[in-house]
This record gives structure tokens, sequence and C-alpha cells, in this order.
């Protein structure tokens, strides 16, 4: 049995008549009567009685019907799931982050407009450093990410930058740094940007680099450009820890700029000479054979609102 058995059994029966039935299917009749007669033997019964003016059901016959339509509708539900999916408006979508990428306010504005402009994409979540991050995409465990700096480049992934932006040197609020000179404790806006030499005696505590030495690569660099190599007093997973480390007073780090203001209570923010050079990217990562689905519908979506950003704040 095919579903098309069922749908001529279906088309007979709402019908009442064969010849009727034959002409909404666009076919011929006496094909059709053969079609249900070879339904009728592999279930053994009769599912139609036969009479001058047409056809009217059996007992069986109701009892399939019942069943048949429910097949067909399942069937055309499963149909047009299927063409949403391949659309890319449907399926789930398996999204990590870091946590300095989910710290600008780019990456909840982006799953909002997600989840408002495509409701029928599920959306899972998790939060990762970015090694873990490109690893999980590169076995497909996540179908995007957004981080920061690239640690390594797979074969096979794309790392699409979004948006830039600066880096900012997070000081406990007594550091003698915190403060810009005669500015009082009074975090001043317009205060002088920090030359990068001022840190050469400091303790730097820094994302633990086989979870992210992108960004922090960057930074020694940058040092060592500057004729010193700096103290680094702790390495840890993640980028929210080394700000807790930073407001207990452990030692001060280098964050992106959009994550001014954690710690606030603990923690000054100041802002980089423009010679430091160093650039804090929001970056995508997706398979390049990435199917077309709702991984590409939600690529496309964080083009879009990228090419339209202004940060305000």
């Amino acid at each position: 049995m095919e579903l098309r058995h069922l749908r001529y059994f279906q088309a007979v029966a709402d019908n009442g008549h064969m010849t009727r039935a034959a002409a909404e299917l666009g076919i011929q009749q006496p094909p059709l009567s053969q079609q249900i007669r070879a339904l009728e033997a592999e279930f053994g019964l009769a599912l139609f009685k036969r009479h001058p003016k047409g056809v009217t059901l059996t007992d069986a016959g109701r009892v399939l019907l019942a069943d048949a339509r429910r097949i067909l509708t399942d069937v055309a539900a499963l149909r047009q799931r299927m063409a949403g999916v391949a659309s890319g408006l449907q399926g789930s979508l398996a999204v990590g982050f870091t946590s300095s990428a989910a710290a600008h306010r780019f990456t909840p504005e982006a799953l909002r407009a997600c989840r408002g402009h495509y409701p029928e994409i599920a959306l899972a979540l998790s939060e990762n450093h970015a090694a873990g991050i490109i690893d999980a995409v590169a076995a497909s465990r996540l179908d995007c990410g957004l981080l920061r700096v690239p640690v390594a480049r797979p074969a096979g992934l794309v790392f699409e930058p979004l948006l830039h932006e600066s880096v900012v040197v997070a000081l406990p609020l007594d550091h003698r740094l915190a403060q810009p000179p005669s500015r009082g404790r009074g975090r001043a806006t317009g205060a002088p940007r920090l030359r990068l030499r001022e840190l050469r005696d400091e303790g730097l505590i820094l994302v633990r680099q086989p979870g992210a030495p992108g960004l922090y690569a960057n930074l020694l660099a940058a040092c060592e450009k500057q004729g010193f190599k700096p103290r680094v007093v702790a390495e840890v997973d993640r980028m929210m820890t080394n700000l807790n480390l930073v407001a207990a007073g452990a030692g001060i780090s280098v964050v992106p700029a959009s994550m001014r203001g954690t710690h606030a209570h603990a923690i000054a923010y100041r802002s980089l000479a423009a010679g430091a050079a160093l650039d804090a990217p929001l970056t995508l990562v997706y398979r390049a054979d990435t199917n077309p689905g709702a991984a590409n519908t939600f690529v496309a979506l964080l083009r879009r609102l990228a090419a339209g950003w202004r940060d305000d704040g």
C-alpha cells in the first residue's frame, strides 16, 4: 500500500462515485477502480458497496477512511514542516557564545530578533570558551558560535567578523592607575588614556591560553613591541572570571570595551592609548558546508543586524 492508494480511496469516499473521483484525481476511471480493488484485496475486506448510482462505504471502509484522513493530514503537515526547514524558517539551531561575546549588547539583541522574526526556529544556547566553541562547531555539536578573536581556524569553518570594538584596562577601584592624575576619585569622562607601557610592572590576569589565546596573544605581542614582557599572575578559563579576580584585587586585566561596567562597585575601566592597536572583534563562526536551513537564516540575520548596527552606549 502506498500513500496514493489512500488518496484514491479518500477521493472515492468523498465523491461517492468512481467516475467523479477519477476526474478529481486527473486519472481514468478504469485504473482507479483497479487500484481500489487492489486495496480491498490487500486488506481482505470490501471497502465500498457498489450500486448503479455510485458507491457507499462499508463498515470497514468507514474505519479506513478515518485513519486515511489522519495519515494524509499528518503527511501534509510533515511536508509543510520539511518545507519550512528547507527554507530556514523552522528547525532547531544550537548557538554557543563566550562570556565576553555575550556581554556585547549585540548578542542578546540578535537572539531576541531571531526569536521575534523566526519563532519556529528553536534556539539552544550554551556558553563556552572560544576553543570549545570552535571545536563544537567543527564537530557539528553547534551550528554557530559567537566569540572574539579566533584561537584556531580549522579547515571547513568560516570566521566572519561582525563588529569591532576597542579594549579597556580593568583595574581594582583603589589601584594607582584606576583614576587619572589630578582628577580625584570620580571617573570623569574624557580621562587621558593609559599607555601600554604603564602596565609594565603590573600583575596581569589573563584567560588561559588553550581556551582563548587570540585577544591575549595580541596583547602579549603588543607589550613585547613596547619593549617589555608583562607579568602574568593568573590564568583563568573565562573572561568573567578574570574580572571577578580584578574585583578582588588580585591583579589587572584587559577586556573588550563592552564589558565596561561589570563589577562597577569594585573595578575602574581605563581606555588604552591608540598606539596599543588592540581590537576585540565580535566574530561569528559557522561551517562552510552549512546546508540551507536555520543556520543560514541565522547567519543572514546577524549580517543584516551588524550592517545597520549603531552602538549608542
